[in-house]
């Protein structure tokens, strides 16, 4: 169960930045199933798995702050 919680969180994170690698934009609902996804992950993974799952957190922050500059950009 672990595992899962562990692979859902990364797989999360990969799928919104894959998307945004394509141009795809990310949901606010997206945003936040990936850092609940995180958050589980966090209750039951190795300390190896909690440094990637900070990894992953700071990667979701990243793109997030990324989308939001583009917004603001496309405002202009």
């Amino acid at each position: 169960m672990a595992n899962s919680l562990f692979e859902n969180a990364r797989n999360a994170v990969n799928r919104m930045t894959q998307g945004r690698q394509k141009g795809n934009h990310t949901s606010q609902e997206d945003m936040q199933a990936a850092k609940q996804a995180i958050q589980s992950a966090y209750s039951q993974c190795s300390q190896e798995e909690k440094q990637e799952l900070q990894q992953l957190e700071q990667k979701l922050e990243s793109e997030h702050n990324g989308q939001q500059q583009q917004q603001q950009n496309n405002m202009r």
